[in-house]
């Protein structure tokens, strides 16, 4: 019956589909032959032997403009879009099995985005500084004040997120603010005044203050304790690929028009605030965290003591301190363990804890210079080395690369050496990748070859993101999980004031003494910085000991 003959599908062909109806070949008939097709001039197969006058079989007109194809050009097309939908399938497996499923994918790579939003913007401002002062007549000090504004505003602003990021659903406070995000950078495009450009500016810093709590929150809610530093590494990447973009893509097309780089970057905040909306919100003490298929449940995930609060997880760090026999502070835990806590009480509680202080300046150090790097890296490549803007772009290219390589490795050693016993571990690693960071930009900083320098300034950015992750993660080892929004929006507030004046105090400079002496006087911070992080791994331990106690119930 012809009507039930299966129809044959070659499972290798990429074009497959298109043989419907085909027969199994008889045997030794060396393939599978095609179902009968129509002729023209054949009635049996459903054709017509020609006109009713009995002339030549009819034919289709073919248009005199069609372009001729050769052969197998429609094929090879097709053959090569499959095979770039076949490498696209194949990279996002991978992508989803080194995150740990589909679901932490997802959440990983929005949160990256975020911050890659944030970079971006930054970035971009230091890129169109010479687009910026040809059009608007304004000088470095002017550039430095309009990333200074924006980051001193989102320094205030960062406390009332905190609270909310302690108290509302995140994923919808934070797709709000990068939908308000995109409307002020579009509005920046349309500045015509330094003046305006300020403004929308100073309104930019309110709406961005927003991701520093809510992240910070959500990666330790979203994730087990043992693995955040390697969770803050791949969120961190984002941040590393956004400064990227922000250098070279961005800035190549500011070099046109540097409102047209605003309105890019615009555009793309829409589409990311729908993925924030539609990320489910995490069960808050991690109690629910998203475990990677396959894995062990790790320490973090056994159940807690007796009276913690909402299943809230017991870090590996926690686990080791109280191994250890490490005493917590009473009197800090009692504080934290009363029902509400308010704004005032929060901020106490939080900068009572002396490793938190030690890491919130060693972190505002580390980013002081950053940013400086940020808003005239650019120019002082192109002017110290004697290479063009597109050559100095790509150079900063080839930098965020070895930062990005220290920020992928740092947060997984850190995990590593914590598993393995280290209790001070995170801020250990942390604390040497700042002392090399010092060491390498020396002799960068001194020669005037780009060759020689190249290798040392990759290196050291390399040391300089790997103190990140670890940071990050010991930040939410020495905190009450709830006071993590609030503890990280005081810790944004303290650091962004201090690194806000960043900008400023390098154009500052610069316009007074030059970018290469300011950016060798700029590493008197960064030394300071790895002082701080070694002081810090004397209190680390007890801070530790300190909030694992304060998870517990108040006694009646």
């Amino acid at each position: 019956m012809t009507g039930d003959r299966p129809t044959w599908e070659d499972p290798t062909d990429p074009l497959r589909g298109t043989a419907q109806g085909a027969t199994p070949p008889p045997a030794g008939s060396g393939g599978w032959r095609e179902p009968p097709r129509s002729r023209p001039d054949d009635p049996d197969r459903g054709g017509h032997l020609g006109d009713a006058t009995g002339g030549p079989p009819a034919q289709l007109p073919i248009p005199p403009d069609t372009p001729s194809r050769p052969p197998g050009e429609d094929q090879g097309a097709a053959h090569i879009a499959f095979l770039a939908r076949r490498a696209a399938a194949a990279g996002r497996r991978r992508l989803t099995a080194v995150l740990g499923g589909p679901e932490r994918t997802r959440v990983i790579v929005v949160l990256a985005c975020v911050l890659a939003l944030a970079s971006a913007d930054a970035a971009t401002v230091g890129a169109s500084a010479t687009a910026l002062r040809q059009t608007l007549h304004i000088d470095n000090t002017d550039i430095g004040l309009l990333v200074a504004v924006s980051s001193l505003v989102g320094a205030v602003a960062s406390v009332p997120f905190g609270m909310l990021a302690d108290r509302v659903r995140r994923t919808w406070t934070l797709g709000t603010a990068v939908v308000l995000w995109g409307a002020a950078m579009l509005l920046s495009a349309t500045a015509t005044t330094f003046g305006g450009l300020l403004f929308w500016r100073l309104w930019l810093g309110v709406v961005t203050a927003a991701a520093g709590p809510a992240v910070a929150s959500l990666v330790g809610d979203y994730f087990p304790g043992s693995e955040r530093g390697k969770i803050y590494s791949y969120i961190l990447t984002g941040e590393l690929v956004g400064a990227g973009v922000g250098f070279a893509v961005t800035g190549d097309i500011a070099a046109l028009s540097w409102r047209a780089a605003f309105v890019i970057l615009a555009l793309v905040a829409f589409p990311l605030a729908w993925f924030l909306f539609q990320l489910p919100e995490p069960v808050r003490g991690g109690a629910a965290a998203l475990v990677a298929p396959g894995s062990p449940p790790p320490a973090t995930e056994a159940p807690p003591p007796e009276g913690h609060e909402d299943g809230a997880q017991v870090t590996d760090a926690q686990r080791l301190a109280a191994e250890q026999g490490i005493r917590p502070d009473e009197r800090l835990a009692a504080q934290a363990r009363r029902p509400r806590i308010g704004l005032i009480s929060a901020t106490r509680y939080v900068l009572a804890v002396k490793t938190n202080v030690a890491l919130i300046i060693s972190s505002a150090c580390g980013y002081y210079f950053l940013a400086g790097v940020q808003t005239f890296g650019v120019e002082f490549v192109r002017d110290h080395y004697h290479v063009n803007a597109a050559l100095a772009n790509l150079l900063m290219i080839a930098i965020g690369a070895g930062a990005a390589v220290g920020v992928m490795v740092a947060g997984p050693l850190s995990d590593s050496l914590l598993r393995r016993g280290w209790l001070r571990s995170r801020v250990l690693v942390a604390a040497i990748a700042a002392t090399a960071t010092v060491v390498l930009f020396i002799p960068a900083l001194i020669t005037n070859s780009m060759l020689t320098a190249l290798p040392y300034v990759i290196v050291a950015a390399l040391a300089l993101s790997a103190q990140n992750p670890p940071i990050d993660a010991a930040r939410l080892d020495i905190m009450p999980s709830k006071l993590w929004g609030r503890a990280e929006g005081i810790r944004t507030f303290l650091r962004t004031a201090a690194q806000a004046l960043a900008p400023l105090l390098f154009g500052l400079v610069s316009d007074w003494v030059g970018l290469h002496t300011t950016f060798i006087i700029m590493l008197i911070p960064l030394a300071a910085s790895a002082w701080f992080l070694f002081r810090a791994m004397r209190t680390y331990p007890r801070d530790v000991a300190t909030a694992e106690a304060a998870s517990a119930p108040s006694p009646t």
